[in-house]
Formats: C-alpha cells, sequence, structure tokens
C-alpha cells in the first residue's frame, strides 16, 4: 500500500457526501464524492456527476491503491 498522503488518491480512498440537485424533480440528493451517479428515491431519476482527472486516469499503481472495485468503477466514468 502507497502513502495516506498520497495526493492523487486521498479524496479516492476518503470519499466524503456532497449535495446535488435532481435533475428530474429539483429535490436534494446524497451523493459521495467518489459516486458518479445516483437515483433519486423521489422521481427514480439517475442523476450523474462530472468527476474529473484522477490518479485513475494516470497513475500504474492506481488500482492497487485505491483498490479494485473504486479503480473499475471510475475507470468506467465518463470523462
Amino acid at each position: 500500500m502507497f502513502k495516506e498522503s498520497c495526493p492523487g488518491s486521498q479524496e479516492i480512498r476518503s470519499p466524503f457526501p456532497e449535495e446535488i440537485v435532481c435533475s428530474g424533480c429539483g429535490k436534494t440528493l446524497e451523493i459521495w464524492s467518489d459516486e458518479t451517479e445516483t437515483t433519486c428515491e423521489h422521481c427514480g431519476q439517475i442523476n450523474k456527476k462530472f468527476i474529473g482527472p484522477t490518479c485513475v486516469d494516470w497513475c500504474p499503481h492506481a488500482k492497487e491503491c485505491v483498490g479494485t472495485e473504486k479503480y473499475d468503477r471510475l475507470a468506467k466514468r465518463e470523462k
């Protein structure tokens, strides 16, 4: 495992909740900082959030550092 202070993976390894507004009904939704989409519990709308470039895009050690599940999910996101 790499240093906890790796600036490219810190936010991925220690996600935090964020709020976004549902594009379908306007309700406030919670989405985690390492998630790219969430479904609104009120109307069922899938809401996507853009995540810019991360270490997953360039670091050869990212899969080991952030874990396979998170790596695979973030590697598939729309860029």
